[in-house]
């Protein structure tokens, strides 16, 4: 098949990471794949959750939000519905989970690293790429506090998916919504699986398949990590 955009299967939309977007949070970064665009914060807070006290470890936590007009119609904002919807707290706890999962807890001591990932704009992928984000605005906060012990591996997340019956890396939102399977890998760099999260939206798909989708996936992943790392070693 041929991709609105003219990518080949396997190639990932552009990518743009912007270090140090804000100044006041203690990292930041705006993360752009293609038309999504997620701004991602972290700051660092003395102490921790009172069921984590005296026992010398940290905690970390994320929080995702659509900014009203990140969708191609305005999204009401959850504070004014009085609760965030199923969508929001599966993804945050996604953040939360990938994060976690290349932390060292003991190293980062009795503190709460807050990340805070906001889409500005929406075009597929958009918990992949706040996964991305928040992993740089991790980094660079940890690194301004000395405290780059307690991030030791990497993380990072792609989508992949099968449309019109083609394996296709990095779906935009054209291709996502009418995706046969659909599915968001996330890895260590070392090579670790943290989570795959696979739908076949029509008719199951092979064992054979979802090895095609890792492999595709792993390749989105190490080119992600790459951008990732040069942004990292950004300084204020």
């Amino acid at each position: 098949m041929s991709r609105a955009d003219g990518r080949r299967p396997d190639e990932l939309r552009s990518l743009r990471l912007e270090a140090n977007w804000l100044e006041q949070p203690h990292g930041s970064v705006l993360y752009s794949q293609g038309k999504t665009k997620v701004l991602c914060t972290a700051s660092i807070e003395e102490g921790v959750p009172r069921w984590l006290m005296g026992k010398g470890r940290g905690w970390m936590t994320a929080e995702y939000s659509l900014l009203p007009a990140s969708t191609g119609e305005r999204t009401q904002r959850e504070a004014s519905r009085g609760k965030q919807g199923g969508r929001t707290v599966e993804i945050q706890r996604l953040i939360g989970r990938a994060l976690r999962a290349a932390t060292d807890f003991g190293a980062l001591g009795e503190r709460t690293l807050w990340l805070d990932c906001d889409v500005l704009q929406a075009d597929g992928g958009t918990r992949c790429a706040a996964i991305c984000g928040a992993y740089v605005a991790a980094r660079l906060a940890l690194d301004r506090f000395g405290l780059s012990k307690a991030l030791p591996d990497s993380v990072a997340a792609v989508s992949v998916g099968v449309v019109e019956g083609e394996a296709l890396l990095d779906l935009d939102y054209s291709e996502d919504s009418r995706a046969d399977v659909d599915m968001n890998v996330v890895m260590t760099g070392e090579g670790s699986l943290v989570e795959v999260q696979a739908t076949a939206e029509q008719e199951p798909f092979s064992r054979e398949r979802l090895d095609e989708l890792l492999e595709l996936a792993v390749v989105g992943i190490e080119r992600i990590a790459a951008a990732q790392e040069e942004a990292a070693g950004a300084r204020v």
